[in-house]
């Protein structure tokens, strides 16, 4: 019984030196793609720094139509000595709207625009949309349509016989212009029209933005009054405010009523904020 035993030893020994185990490989992270545009947070906002991203959807925080906030243009300062726009409050009547800027292409307007490159809603209903060439100089709108060829309301096709410069880059404080778009055998809401956007522009500060959802440290504070004259009816004033930060885009925008004159006004028309 002994023997019996020693060989079963010698058996099991023979059959663990022989084992062949298979190899595993290492565990490889997945490769992540670089980020297309990063922050350097240099104090200014370049042309590369603001491209277009197509069919990417991004989130505000909208009051909802007819409502007003209270809103501080001015800002604060904070005890390092920095400007900071408070807009984080969170309203609970907040809507979200979804934007995003897609190619021209394939709109019912494309062939009116031959040299534009994207279109964004100008609406947050996303009804009405403008036409964009970023040329590295100039963020420019050529002009602006209807989404829908017959919409309910009638058809709207305006082209600015020159385009209008929304920003000159790069963006930085004390920076200021002027644009005007001629707008001629246009068609606006299914009726002819004619007239002229003067738009003035300046870049006049930078600070801190906090909003509901995040906070940016350096963000431009870029007023915009347009001033809009038809050939026929009133002439109408808008006064806008937003914060543009890096690789990001405008990242809030406070819109004062029709013929507001203050610059620092303080209730909105309308205000929406990137958020959840």
């Amino acid at each position: 019984m002994t023997r019996s035993l020693f060989v079963g030893l010698l058996v099991l020994c023979a059959c663990g030196e022989n084992r062949t185990y298979p190899s595993k490989e290492a565990y490889a992270a997945p490769a992540v793609a670089p980020l297309e545009c990063v922050p350097n947070l240099d104090g200014r906002v370049d042309a590369t720094e603001l491209r277009a991203a197509l069919g990417i959807p991004v989130r505000y925080l909208a009051s909802p139509p007819g409502s007003s906030r209270p809103v501080a243009i001015p800002g604060a300062t904070n005890p390092a000595g920095q400007r900071v726009w408070d807009l984080s409050i969170d309203y609970a009547d907040d809507r979200v709207a979804t934007l995003s800027a897609s190619a021209l292409a394939g709109h019912w307007f494309a062939a009116s625009f031959p040299t534009g490159q994207f279109v964004s809603a100008l609406d947050l209903g996303g009804t009405t949309l403008g036409v964009y060439l970023n040329d590295g100089n100039d963020l420019l709108l050529l002009g602006y349509a209807s989404r829908e060829e017959a919409p309910t309301l009638g058809k709207t096709l305006v082209v600015y016989t020159q385009p209008v410069a929304i920003f000159r880059f790069p963006l930085e404080p004390n920076k200021q212009w002027i644009s005007v778009g001629q707008v001629a055998n246009a068609m606006v809401r299914g009726l002819p029209y004619a007239g002229r956007d003067t738009y003035q522009v300046r870049v006049d500060a930078v600070g801190q933005l906090e909003l509901p959802d995040v906070t940016f440290t350096q963000t431009m504070r870029v007023r915009t009054t347009t001033t809009i004259e038809p050939a026929i009816g009133n002439t109408i004033t808008r006064r806008q405010v937003g914060w543009v930060f890096e690789c990001f885009g405008e990242v809030a925008r406070a819109t004062a009523p029709d013929n507001e004159l203050n610059d620092d006004f303080t209730t909105t028309a309308e205000l929406r904020r990137l958020g959840l």
